[in-house]
């Protein structure tokens, strides 16, 4: 009798024993599915980018480049930054500037080197939206357009400084807007001289979107079209022109290869309207031009 009652005792801690090795069998794989060694290791390496910012918590706007990206022409200051964040905001989006970057006289090489400083990395990581501008200082400077020269070849070159109303000097602004007190070798000028810059800046360019969107795969970009601010200048007319739009038609070759990237064109706003929209050194948009930049840049956004 006691054999039994010790058998049947035995038998029900083996039960027991093996209820519990099976339960604990059932946890450890239901464990093992839902949290992963591999994923857990993953997470636990260090990260060397910050996330890229949610759309959820509104735009987040950078803008770099050039001085028409720090807005200079425009007397408010605002340029077409500004312009486009109120813009976004009076249209009901939530958007806030992370940083400008705009820079004066800077060319697509320059642009190139900012771009490897870790600030400016850091702050591109920042947003959800990019705003560039460049290229302007390449395509002109290529031809001396912009003051490389010699003293007497300058033309509306960015950096000048205007002398006053009924000053002796020859500031890059005075006269153009009538073709009065053109060098000599700007009726020499063609779209072969304009564009002798264009390849290699063209190729900096590329390298220069595609390293913003290595930075950041997740904002989206938006290019700045270049327009001819030498349109009312006869001998630059023609020439001009086709400069300005073969170099938007190689970026718009480059940004068409990218689901991230959107260019922003400027010519047609420009064309036949600067007297309307250039500042006094008829080289960069006033407040009304970057107003209507900002504009496009608003849609294009949204």
């Amino acid at each position: 009798m006691n054999d039994s009652k010790w058998t049947w005792r035995a038998v029900s801690l083996i039960s027991i024993a093996a209820t519990i090795i099976l339960l604990g069998g059932f946890v450890y794989a239901v464990k093992d599915i839902l949290y992963p060694r591999g994923e857990a290791l993953l997470t636990s390496l260090p990260q060397q980018t910050a996330a890229p910012v949610s759309a959820g918590e509104g735009l987040k706007i950078m803008a770099l480049g050039d001085s028409l990206a720090k807005g200079t022409g425009d007397d408010t200051g605002s340029g077409f930054v500004k312009r486009t964040v109120e813009g976004l905001t009076a249209e009901g989006s939530k958007a806030e500037l992370i940083g400008n970057m705009g820079i004066n006289g800077l060319t697509t090489a320059g642009l190139q080197s900012k771009l490897q400083q870790e600030g400016v990395r850091y702050a591109l990581r920042q947003s959800n939206v990019i705003l560039v501008s460049i290229g302007g200082n390449d395509l002109f400077r290529g031809s001396d357009l912009l003051g490389e020269g010699s003293e007497g070849q300058q033309i509306a070159s960015p950096d000048l400084e205007i002398p006053a109303e009924g000053s002796s000097g020859t500031g890059a602004g005075a006269g153009l807007s009538t073709g009065a007190g053109l060098p000599e070798s700007a009726e020499d000028i063609t779209p072969e001289s304009l564009l002798a810059a264009l390849p290699e800046a063209a190729e900096r360019l590329n390298l220069i979107l595609e390293r913003i969107s290595e930075i950041n795969s997740e904002a989206q970009i938006f290019y700045m079209g270049l327009y001819n601010p030498f349109g009312d200048v006869s001998e630059l007319l023609v020439p001009g022109n086709q400069a300005v739009t073969a170099w938007n038609n190689a970026a718009m070759d480059i940004i068409n290869t990218h689901s991230n990237m959107t260019l922003v064109p400027t010519f047609d706003l420009f064309n036949r309207h600067l007297d309307k929209y250039l500042s006094s050194d008829h080289f960069h948009p006033n407040g009304d031009g970057y107003q209507r930049i900002s504009e496009r840049i608003v849609q294009a956004v949204q």
